[in-house]
Parts: C-alpha cells; sequence; structure tokens
C-alpha cells in the first residue's frame, strides 16, 4: 500500500513538474523576446514599451524560483562527495537524513515567510502593469511547497530525478 500510494505521489509530481519546467521555458523565451524587442524598439524606434522591463523582472523572478525547486528535484544543490565517499554507509544515510530535514526546513521556511511576505505586499502595486507586488513575490511559498514535496518524496527514498546527464560517466 505504502509504496503504490509513493509511485502516484511520483507520478503526480512528475505531472506538476511538466508544467512547471514549461512554464519555466517559455519564460525564459518570452524574457528572450521581450529584451530583444525592448532593444530594437529602443535603438531603432527611440521608443520603449512601459511595461517590458517591469515584466522582464517578474519571468526572472519566477524562472529564478522555479529553478531552485527543480535544482533540489534534481539533487543539484552543492554536496561534498570527496568527504561523503570515504565514510561509511550507515552514516552517509544518517547525513542524507539531516541534510533532507534542512532541505525540508528551508522549504517550511520559503513556505512562511515567503506567504507573509506576499500578503504584506498585496497592497502595493507595481508601477508599470499596476499589478499588485504580492504577484511577484507568490513563487516563494510555492517554491518551498515544491522543495518540501521533493525533499519528503526523496527521504521515503522515492528518485525525483527526471534528467539524467548524458555526459555524466555511467558508474557499473
Amino acid at each position: 500500500m505504502g509504496s503504490k500510494l509513493l509511485r502516484g505521489l511520483r507520478a503526480a509530481a512528475l505531472q506538476i513538474d511538466k508544467a512547471v519546467e514549461a512554464f519555466a521555458v517559455s519564460a525564459v523565451a518570452l524574457m528572450t523576446i521581450i529584451v530583444t524587442v525592448q532593444v530594437i524598439t529602443r535603438k531603432v524606434f527611440n521608443f520603449v514599451f512601459f511595461w517590458s522591463e517591469e515584466i522582464t523582472l517578474l519571468l526572472l523572478i519566477w524562472f529564478s524560483f522555479l529553478g531552485i525547486a527543480i535544482g533540489f528535484r534534481e539533487k543539484l544543490h552543492l554536496a561534498m562527495d570527496a568527504v561523503a565517499k570515504r565514510l561509511p554507509a550507515g552514516l552517509n544515510k544518517a547525513l542524507d537524513y539531516i541534510i533532507g530535514s534542512a532541505t525540508l526546513l528551508f522549504g517550511g521556511y520559503l513556505i512562511l515567510y515567503g506567504w507573509e511576505f506576499t500578503v504584506l505586499m498585496h497592497n502595493n502595486t507595481m508601477t508599470a502593469t499596476d499589478w499588485p507586488s504580492s504577484v511577484m513575490y507568490i513563487i516563494m511559498p510555492v517554491t518551498g511547497l515544491m522543495i518540501c514535496v521533493y525533499t519528503i518524496l526523496q527521504l521515503a527514498g522515492v528518485d525525483t530525478v527526471r534528467h539524467r546527464h548524458l555526459d555524466e560517466e555511467v558508474q557499473e
């Protein structure tokens, strides 16, 4: 029952991941287009769309925070493998739980304080678009939630890595 539930959670997380990655890739593409158009219109027509810098900044912030969550999912965070490889397996397992617990606390921090900051900034507006500033900050608790889910899955033994790097050596 437990492993079936974990497989279901992993499948759901992977479906969400596909949407998150599609959004992140779209954000980078849209940033590139907006900045290119902004440079062309500024240099050629001496005109700039009033919203272009603000939207680009918003997309950059969202892309960056989503990248943090994806990095945790892919286990791309900093690690000291040279030391860990020399430790006994039992100690490595204990360290994995300590690191996972610290990661879970970081995700919880983003959820709690990211939400508080988002609510705090809701009454302020962004200058060009007149959107609430909370639009810029809501990604913090979303990222925290994603980090917590990935960490819980990893601590439960579920492999969350979606992209295996082709340029890494295959260990046999």
